[in-house]
């Protein structure tokens, strides 16, 4: 038993760097959660329009999802210390900027800048986990860990942003400046140099990063305009996405040194991972997003109550570093992932009959349950996508997948709002939880076809690789696809 607990131990070294980049996932999630709890303030004090307001949110969102690619690969050609820590910089001058805004194109340009800073800094930290360390029992600790931090960070933001808020929502931008300031210090202390990647024969694909940025932030745009904009603009953008998209493929099938190697996706494992990240965070916020606004509209919940209420699903930041290991390690991380999304399924489905005075015990069960599928599909899945990937390609991998997140997230709450309008006759309290409990069959859907997808990958055979908690397996485990 000690000889297990061995291979899987930290030294305080590896703890330094792990907690700084914990850190930054953490202030990620944090940051956005703040903002979606202060937005009513933000535009009762500036007089923003409702389209004006979700322009704000677009502008991280379309920085964040159309420029992640680019930053995973930049990780991986400039170094991963290099474009974490400069990009760290970036986010926390800007997320400053933000608060000091007067007018909205201020607040739209830090929110965009800032989501930019975010898509480069992201898989920059992943990849230094990744490479920093040795594929196996470390890692998948490591990683497990990370993702519980990232998780917790979303759940916390939701409180501390109504904690915020309340004393002025422009301390929701200054907050994140603080946190950047420690984070920074302390990458500057642990994170160790790295030698210059050898980029002999690599070129940069300008090419290649401007189509994919283009089509990316295109496709997003018309996912997340959807339900505010008429028919025609939102197929005309998604169109010009698509186009981009093949622009992108040619370009890259041509080029010697690609932005993305398109013989990664080769990989069953790594396709079913992004596919299922994709749906999975599509129900993840659609719902989280009907719940706020059946708490607020309908049962006219104040901003701090609704915050407690979904802090509960922020027991996966507790679940995922101290129970997930166990689980992945006794059964593989493609029967957990499984078990994460049928758990997804339930609690969505729990929530479906939702009545107009549901009291809170009511709805627990559902939101617990949320909590706990997070817990057991977040960490693996991002096990999954980086796993067998060489190490050159490592920001690439990780860039991918959180492309997937983001463009999830954004298809998710634009379905879910679109039925939700659609199926709203009118204002009245019956209406509303109509259109609810509607919506309500979008992340339920997706969870479901991410179940459905997960299970073409299990797989049995003889086990080749040590668990999570640092034990051989010698159970059934799931074998990936050779890249």
């Amino acid at each position: 038993m000690s000889a297990q607990k061995s291979a899987a131990a930290l030294s305080a070294r590896d703890w330094g760097v792990l907690l700084v980049l914990c850190g930054a996932i953490f202030l990620e999630g944090i940051d956005v959660a703040m903002l979606n709890v202060a937005l009513p303030s933000i535009r009762a004090d500036l007089g923003l329009s409702t389209g004006s307001l979700q322009w704000v949110m677009s502008a991280y969102v379309l920085g964040y999802g159309g420029f992640m690619l680019v930053g995973g690969r930049a990780a991986d050609l400039f170094g991963r210390r290099r474009m974490f820590v400069f990009w760290l910089s970036v986010f926390l001058l800007f997320s400053g900027l933000g608060g000091f805004a007067t007018e909205e194109w201020m607040l739209i340009v830090a929110r965009f800048v800032t989501g930019v800073a975010a898509a480069f800094m992201t898989p920059a930290g992943l990849s230094i986990i990744t490479t920093s360390f040795e594929e196996g029992p470390r890692r998948n600790k490591a990683l497990l860990f990370y993702s519980g931090t990232a998780a917790g960070g979303f759940s916390i933001g939701l409180v501390v942003g109504g904690l915020l808020t309340s004393a002025g929502w422009r301390w929701v931008f200054f907050a994140p400046v603080v946190l950047s300031a420690l984070i920074l210090i302390a990458a500057l202390a642990f994170v160790p140099r790295q030698p210059h990647p050898d980029r002999a024969g690599q070129g940069i694909d300008l090419v290649g990063g401007m189509t994919i940025t283009a089509a990316v932030v295109l496709l997003v745009l018309g996912v997340e305009r959807a339900s505010h904009t008429s028919p025609a603009w939102t197929v005309g953008t998604l169109g010009a996405g698509l186009a981009f998209l093949a622009a992108f493929v040619v370009t890259e099938r041509r080029s010697a040194s690609p932005l993305v190697r398109l013989g990664i996706f080769r990989s069953g494992a790594l396709v079913r991972a992004n596919l299922v990240g994709l749906l999975f965070a599509a129900g993840f916020f659609g719902f989280q997003f009907l719940v706020v606004l059946y708490l607020q509209e309908l049962r006219d919940w104040s901003t701090l109550q609704t915050s407690f209420a979904m802090i509960v699903i922020g027991v996966d930041a507790i679940l995922s570093p101290v129970l997930t290991p166990r689980l992945v390690n006794r059964f593989g991380n493609a029967r957990v992932i499984f078990g994460g999304l049928l758990l997804a399924s339930l609690s969505y489905a729990l929530f479906l009959p939702v009545g107009a005075d549901w009291t809170y015990l009511a709805m627990f069960p559902s939101l617990i349950t949320l909590g706990l599928a997070f817990s057991l599909a977040y960490g693996p899945l991002t096990i999954v996508a980086t796993e067998g990937v060489r190490e050159e390609e490592q920001g690439l991998a990780g860039g991918l997948l959180y492309t997937s997140f983001q463009f999830g997230a954004a298809i998710g709450l634009s379905t879910a709002t679109a039925v939700n309008v659609a199926a709203t006759a009118s204002t009245s309290s019956a209406a509303l939880l109509d259109g609810y409990r509607a919506a309500l069959w979008v992340p339920l859907g997706a969870a479901l076809l991410a179940t459905l997808i997960t299970a073409f990958g299990l797989r049995t055979g003889p086990a080749a690789t040590v668990a999570a908690s640092g034990e051989p397996a010698d159970r059934p485990t799931e074998i990936p696809a050779s890249h």
